[in-house]
């Protein structure tokens, strides 16, 4: 029987609930007896036509969209809709996975549209999007959006245009006041952003706080706080295993 760390008992994901019955974290809290949460921290608002209009691009310039995720094929149809722009049947779609294009049905009869799909990795669909280097890209994104697609563009000198569909805010958690996590697990920096928006005389104590990603570790200790656990590593790829580790060698020092 597995050892649990008595100081983690229980997690807050700083992420939606997954869907359906299958995942890591249900897997983990099943084997380790762990209590965990799933809240997210931040939230998409899709941006008015008032405020796209400001950014003085025309859609109908462009001959292709790149879709690096649900968010940005929902807010760029939104824009269109409000706007009353009609997409042509011309339009080419590049969309970062499969199931993203598979996603565009919500919006276009895809049959009879041409899309194209990488393998979850911009790089992958980037060597696509090089075969067709004459088109016109648009790039949905948010106000917070990496900027690895756009330098890629840039990089291969693709004409293409960025342009903010939808914005990234941080949502309210005054309900969690009261509430104590042994453990509090990041994505991004905007949700370390949130906590302190929220809570601005947060003290972490002896919660520990787990990261995913290079730029939330970095986060993390721009605002003061101790990182202890961190995903992914050659160990550790996810953060459920990163925590189980942590867990582990926890329990070994008592």
């Amino acid at each position: 029987m597995a050892i649990v760390d008595l100081k983690i008992k229980s997690i807050l994901v700083t992420q939606p609930k997954p869907e359906g019955d299958k995942s890591p974290y249900f897997d983990l809290s099943k084997k380790l007896n762990l209590k965990i949460d799933f809240r997210p921290f931040i939230h998409v608002e899709g941006v008015s036509v008032a405020d796209f209009r400001k950014e003085r691009i025309n859609i109908l310039d462009h001959t292709a969209i790149i879709f690096t995720s649900r968010n940005s094929a929902d807010h760029f149809f939104r824009i269109c809709a409000e706007m009353r722009v009609t997409v042509p049947e011309s339009m080419k779609y590049f969309c970062i996975s499969e199931s993203t294009a598979y996603y565009l049905q919500k919006f276009i009869q895809y049959r009879k549209r041409k899309i194209f799909y990488g393998k979850q990795n911009f790089n992958d669909l980037l060597e696509i999007i090089k075969k067709h280097k004459d088109e016109k890209f648009l790039l949905p994104c948010s106000d917070i959006a990496k900027e690895e697609a756009a330098e890629l563009l840039e990089k291969n000198k693709l004409a293409y245009t960025k342009a903010v569909f939808y914005k990234t805010v941080c949502s309210d958690l005054s309900d969690l006041a009261k509430v104590n996590y042994d453990c509090l697990v990041f994505f991004s920096p905007a949700g370390i952003k949130s906590l302190f928006q929220n809570f601005p005389k947060f003290k972490q104590n002896n919660t520990k706080i787990a990261a995913f990603g290079a730029t939330t570790a970095k986060a993390v200790e721009e605002a003061g706080l101790k990182l202890n656990i961190m995903a992914p590593t050659t160990t550790a790829p996810s953060m459920t295993m990163a925590i189980e580790q942590f867990i582990a060698v926890s329990s070994k020092k008592k």
